[in-house]
């Protein structure tokens, strides 16, 4: 009987996000496929370092031990390697203790269309094409970006995520960018009883959710926080939209327009979601950074 996921979080990672392929992916640069191959197999014994989503998928996975039997993360490895030359991931993968069981190797072609089929509720990639692609297939996808240290020290995995174009649609966003900032508050300030449409990240913020109720609040191992430029009188529909899809998030951080970064690292964040590029490169230096190509910022 075929296993069920939909009460999981599922989660797909990309083999050069899990781990840092920089060096055999230069040679496929340089000297073409074949030689790639041959530097892989070369290579097959010899574990890979971490990548910029390892910490993110080693804390994930811990959950699981929490759990017990009712296991209830998964992560799946999507790539375009073949399954031929991803010996050395899944032996990578070994070396380090991952449970990771279930990928598609996808011989140089795009894995993104796997993704629905394995259940997923996010894909990390460095590709932003693949990335884009999962959007419009209806899952919560970044792009990481290179940089970003990471609280490894703490066993609680930190999501954080920016409000228009992630968790919620891009309505508003639309108004500020064509009509700027007074209009924009006026039409929030009028509009605070009306909740936002959801944004490509709001099932995979409900999974999370969910999950976080198989815990006492006080030994939850995921926290969540919204962290936007937004501010008062803007604040009172996002709040009421939250409250309207059920949603708890544990921290809402409203700036006023002020630099993201140190609240991020005050926040101790894993793993920062934002649509725009330059709030991801302020961040990215700092803590794990998605790029979410979705929106009017992204148009």
């Amino acid at each position: 009987m075929p296993e069920r996921t939909d009460d999981k979080l599922v989660i797909a990672i990309s083999s050069r996000a899990l781990f840092d392929l920089k060096a055999s992916h230069q040679v496929f640069e340089n000297e073409g496929l074949e030689a790639y191959s041959a530097y892989q197999i070369a290579h097959e014994d010899e574990p890979l370092k971490p990548g910029e989503a390892f910490p993110l998928a080693q804390k994930l996975l811990r959950i699981n031990d929490q759990l017990g039997e009712d296991a209830r993360v998964e992560i799946v490895l999507l790539s375009r390697n073949s399954a031929d030359t991803g010996l050395r991931v899944f032996n990578s993968i070994e070396h380090y203790g991952l449970s990771i069981r279930r990928a598609a190797f996808c011989g140089g072609e795009s894995p993104w269309r796997y993704i629905n089929a394995f259940g997923c509720q996010l894909f990390l990639s460095n590709e932003a094409e693949d990335v884009r692609y999962a959007l419009d297939c209806g899952v919560a996808a970044a792009t990481l970006l290179s940089g970003g240290s990471q609280d490894l020290g703490s066993e609680q995995l930190r999501f954080a995520f920016d409000g228009d174009a992630v968790i919620f649609s891009d309505e508003a966003e639309r108004v500020f960018k064509r009509e700027g900032l007074e209009a924009f508050t006026a039409s929030e300030k009028a509009s605070a009883r009306e909740p936002l449409a959801g944004g490509p990240f709001q099932p995979f913020l409900a999974a999370l959710h969910r999950l976080q109720q198989a815990f006492p609040a006080s030994e939850a191992p995921i926290r969540t926080a919204l962290v936007t430029a937004r501010s008062a009188p803007a604040h009172e529909r996002v709040i009421r939209t939250l409250r309207a899809w059920n949603i708890r998030i544990d921290e809402s951080i409203f700036l006023g327009g002020l630099d993201k970064a140190d609240f991020l690292r005050a926040y101790r964040a894993d793993v920062f979601f934002d649509d725009q590029q330059t709030h991801c490169q302020s961040a990215s230096p700092h803590v794990a950074t998605g790029h979410v190509p979705h929106g009017v910022a992204n148009s």
